[in-house]
């Protein structure tokens, strides 16, 4: 439990002091359950904060070391704090938005709380119609209904992340650190999250350049691009978030090409870039989501040079708490810097920033939190060559 709890104790100190980090990385069972014990459960119609709680994640698990992992252990952390409650970990196999769908409606019913982890689960709008009494965390989408269209629920408080935020400072910390001045971006699925990762990763390394005095280029393999809203988005995509091996010939192409730094967001599919930069010995990795420095360990060395993150645990904590103490509304909403939901690790030995480069993130994560600076996402109208703050 400790082990899990440090992304939680971490993003509590990235709230009130702006130090910032989250995660691990392991592989996932199919269901376990974290629960209180069997005697727990006569006291539970007594105790509004003994939930039973399910969290449906993607094929990777809630062990992924990532996105999955950091939802899970703001779970966790509500456990430790109300030991009546329960949490059955589901991960769905296919990672098919309907047959995700599917499986939540089979299991709704049973729970008290549904967390939903991921842009496959948004068209669960029908499901928390049909069980009013049920509460449902939905992380990185809003619910749609059975036509697809966007509705804002009483029992379901949906959020999203300003992933190109992360992004971008991932870009600005790749384009100031590296010595071969070429960089990259490996991503899972061209889902809108992802999306915004890249974009805010090219919108960085692009803000680096015109304003910090930086050289560095943009790489990218034309047979991994990804394709979002019918267009050609380049990038580098491995295709899903489960493909190791799909991550390494992708990492190992990217070294080939002479890039020294790569930022990964791609799931369980990144752990092949890392060990493709593992085994190269001279580049480093910007992880995501979460704090992923103990995933670098390579021997006596380390490959992270930092991690950006979504600050998701703490955010899933705090609406379990809502709903134990009867707060709980449902509503819509995108996090952002200015809630300190969107960072970098720059905490002492989780990082191998420079303190150079250190300072010019948290100058640039100033004028992104006030809006001087508004990296572009999935939905926006400016693109990485063109968005308010790098003119």
């Amino acid at each position: 439990m400790k082990k899990k709890l440090l992304s939680v104790l971490l993003c509590v100190a990235m709230v009130s002091s702006m130090v910032i980090g989250c995660g691990s990385n392991s592989s996932d069972t199919s269901s376990d359950s974290t629960a209180a014990s069997d005697d727990s459960a006569a006291s539970t119609e007594e105790s509004t904060d003994a939930l039973n709680i399910a969290i449906v994640s993607s094929p990777n698990g809630v062990d992924d070391g990532s996105f999955n992992e950091d939802n899970y252990n703001g779970v966790l952390a509500y456990i430790d704090e109300h030991p009546d409650a329960q949490v059955t970990p589901i991960r769905e196999e296919t990672g098919v938005p309907a047959t995700v769908v599917e499986r939540i409606t089979e299991i709704a019913g049973s729970y008290d709380v549904v967390v939903c982890l991921g842009y496959q689960c948004a068209g669960i709008g029908t499901v928390a119609q049909d069980n009013p009494d049920v509460d449902f965390i939905l992380v990185d989408s809003y619910p749609t209904d059975a036509d697809g269209n966007t509705v804002e629920l009483d029992n379901v408080y949906a959020m999203l992340f300003a992933e190109q935020e992360s992004g971008f400072f991932a870009g600005m910390a790749a384009a100031l650190e590296t010595t071969t001045n070429k960089v990259a971006v490996v991503n899972g699925q061209p889902f809108p999250s992802n999306v915004n990762y890249q974009y805010g990763f090219e919108a960085g390394v692009n803000y680096a350049n015109a304003k910090l005095g930086t050289s560095a280029e943009l790489v990218e393999l034309a047979s991994y691009a990804g394709t979002y809203n019918d267009e050609n988005i380049g990038g580098n995509y491995t295709g899903n978030f489960s493909d190791e091996a799909t991550g390494k010939v992708i990492g190992e192409s990217l070294i080939k090409e002479g890039c020294d730094i790569i930022f990964v967001a791609a799931g369980a599919s990144g752990n092949g870039v890392f060990t493709a930069a593992k085994e190269a010995g001279d580049v480093k990795v910007i992880g995501c989501d979460v704090d992923q420095y103990d995933d670098g360990a390579n021997g006596d060395s380390n490959i992270i040079l930092t991690s950006v993150l979504k600050c998701m645990s703490i955010n899933v904590q705090r609406q379990l708490n809502a709903i134990a103490d009867g707060s709980f509304t449902g509503q819509n909403i995108t996090l952002m810097a200015d809630t300190d939901s969107t960072g970098y690790v720059k905490e002492e030995g989780r990082q191998q920033l420079s303190d150079d480069t250190i300072a010019a993130l948290d100058e640039a994560f100033a004028l992104v939190k006030d809006g001087t600076i508004v990296p572009p996402s999935s939905d926006s109208d400016s693109t990485p060559e063109d968005f308010p703050g790098l003119e």
